[in-house]
């Protein structure tokens, strides 16, 4: 069955949240009745506990199979048949251009820009959202600067912890109004946004309040902030 090329921005999941909404939305919109869920932690450099975390929080559920790909301590071979196997890769947060060039040395950038064309979804939190886009605003390298790097299967920029973290917002716009960044989106934690072939096409939030926001140059040259509209989950 043909799939739709899709990427979902996750503001929080199974490693902070009190409950399991957003992870359980992500498998659900996997489309499939028993989705194999890979977690790649390598922005936290294959933390044991992080990975841990991470099957404590699926195996129990039943209706998922989970597995992991570590590279710091790889055993997995044939890297590209492991991924293209599976339904969701979920990507953990942690150092964004540390992320990156792992991937690069180990060709994961470019097995995963083959996964996305062949509709496997898409998935993490803070790195493992910033990653997707052309550029983003990080912490990689202490406070959150402009971080020109990423794999650009969406275009523009991210900025995630939008209302999470007090340096992320002013600091997002300051960015983008200064144009140290492009357009792009900036997303609360809580909220979960949804691309498919490039286009936003859903936004949810477990709790009021927290979304996604588009940010972009007005016509006048000055930032502009727009919030989208988002469903509650378990409303």
């Amino acid at each position: 069955m043909t799939r739709t090329p899709t990427i979902a921005l996750l503001g929080g999941g199974f490693s902070g949240d009190p409950d399991t909404l957003l992870d359980d939305f992500v498998l659900e919109t996997a489309g499939r009745p028993r989705p194999k869920v890979c977690f790649l932690p390598t922005a936290s450099g294959d933390a044991p506990g992080y990975i841990e975390g991470f099957h404590a929080a699926f195996a129990g559920r039943g209706w998922c199979e989970p597995s992991h790909l570590e590279l710091f301590r790889r055993t997995v071979t044939d890297l590209r048949s492991f991924v293209l196997a599976q339904d969701i890769v979920y990507v953990g947060g942690g150092n964004t251009a540390n992320l990156l060039a792992v991937w690069r040395v180990h060709g994961l950038d470019a097995i995963l820009r083959e996964a996305y064309a062949a509709g496997v979804l898409l998935c993490g939190i803070s790195a493992g959202a910033c990653c997707w886009f052309e550029t983003a605003f990080s912490d990689s390298f202490g406070p959150p600067v402009p971080l020109a790097d990423g794999l650009g299967l969406l275009p523009g920029s991210l900025c995630p912890h939008y209302d999470g973290e007090p340096e992320r917002r002013p600091g997002y716009l300051a960015a983008v109004n200064d144009r140290a960044l492009p357009a792009g989106w900036a997303v609360d934690d809580g909220a979960t946004g949804v691309f498919t072939d490039g286009r936003l096409t859903d936004v949810v939030t477990r709790r009021p309040g927290a979304t996604l926001h588009r940010v972009s140059v007005g016509r006048d040259g000055s930032v502009e902030e727009v919030a989208q509209t988002a469903r509650q989950l378990g409303a």
